[in-house]
């Protein structure tokens, strides 16, 4: 038992050695005043680090480095969203309210419905590769595509090319989310709060570190608030799987096959880690280590993420995938501005 943790941790070490001296760094250029004023956080310089290195020198050194940053990527990433369960409190759950959940249950459906038919329809695209597009930019991601395939069982280039959109798009919001909050707060509209924002944010961006980075580049409010929302937006992700196998096993050549259904056992972590914040069950000392052990977490998963975003990638996924993935960023900016607006506006 003990050799085999040992020989696993040998194994991870390279990669996570390259992902921690990443979050470092990030770490340290997010403290400069003059990239702190401008909402330039830790994650934001982790995931730009990343993505550099990813498409110069990395890939000489992804066969040493590979297992630790995948395990980033994966576990990693998992732990540090679980983590940062103790930042919140159901409280704060509470002020995010029922217009909060409708709109993730709006841009899920609709931004899921919008790459079923516009892909199809208008770009001609297998059904596979349109069906996971959909599910990664409606839901969480490179998570949800990878959760769908199973029940979609495609072609490993499908997934391959779906991960590869959703992740430039992700990261694109990253950087629109911050830059548009600005504009919007110069104009001074009426009613925009963080909070509300933050709402926007988490029902609307791709993965659940690119929310976070987006989120903190407005504020620690919005950061919260953004956070729980694309929490509510990843526990659906159960019962959209459940749905999907249900909708595609009369269309399957054997649909007494079982399907299996991946829970986002994470997501419910999360929750536990916001119950125990909520009741105070923690010394305050404790929980605060435990925040800085979940923002070096998170760093080096955006970090690993970068790494393994190439440029072949996204070369390799064309141009009628990246269009589709284009529609629904836009859809999902656009429309899903209205919907929490309108959702707001009417359930205030």
């Amino acid at each position: 038992m003990l050799s085999a943790l040992l020989s696993s941790l040998r194994r991870r070490f390279p990669g996570l050695l390259l992902t921690a001296v990443i979050a470092a760094l990030a770490i340290r250029l997010a403290g400069v005043p003059v990239f702190a004023d401008n909402g330039l956080s830790a994650l934001t310089f982790a995931i730009l680090i990343g993505l550099l290195a990813g498409n110069t020198f990395y890939p000489r050194l992804g066969g040493p480095a590979g297992p630790g940053v995948l395990f980033a990527k994966g576990e990693l990433l998992r732990a540090g969203v679980a983590l940062y369960g103790f930042k919140l409190t159901f409280q704060q759950v509470a002020a995010v309210g029922m217009a909060g959940v409708m709109t993730d249950l709006s841009m899920l459906l609709s931004t899921f419905l919008l790459a079923c038919w516009f892909g199809r329809r208008f770009l001609g695209l297998e059904r596979d590769t349109a069906l996971l597009i959909g599910a990664g930019s409606s839901i969480c991601g490179a998570a949800a595509v990878l959760a769908t395939a199973p029940v979609l069982q495609p072609r490993e280039r499908d997934v391959a090319v779906a991960v590869a959109t959703v992740v430039v798009f992700g990261t694109l919001g990253m950087v629109v989310y911050p830059l548009l909050w600005r504009a919007m707060a110069q104009l001074a509209l009426p009613g925009l709060t963080q909070n509300q924002f933050g709402i926007y944010i988490g029902a609307t961006v791709h993965e659940v570190a690119q929310v976070v980075a987006a989120a903190r580049a407005v504020g620690e409010q919005a950061a919260d608030s953004a956070m729980v929302s694309k929490m509510i937006r990843v526990m659906m992700l159960a019962p959209f799987l459940l749905g999907l196998s249900l909708w595609l096993a009369p269309r399957s050549a054997t649909p007494d096959t079982p399907r299996r259904i991946t829970v986002p056992v994470f997501a419910f972590v999360f929750i536990g880690c916001v119950l125990l914040n909520s009741l105070d069950l923690l010394p305050p000392s404790v929980v605060a280590a435990l925040i800085r052990i979940d923002d070096v977490m998170l760093a080096c998963a955006m970090a690993a993420l970068g790494l393994t975003t190439h440029a072949s990638a996204v070369r390799q996924a064309g141009s009628r995938p990246l269009a589709l993935a284009a529609v629904l960023f836009v859809w999902l900016v656009a429309g899903g501005g209205a919907i929490s607006w309108g959702w707001q506006a009417l359930l205030a």
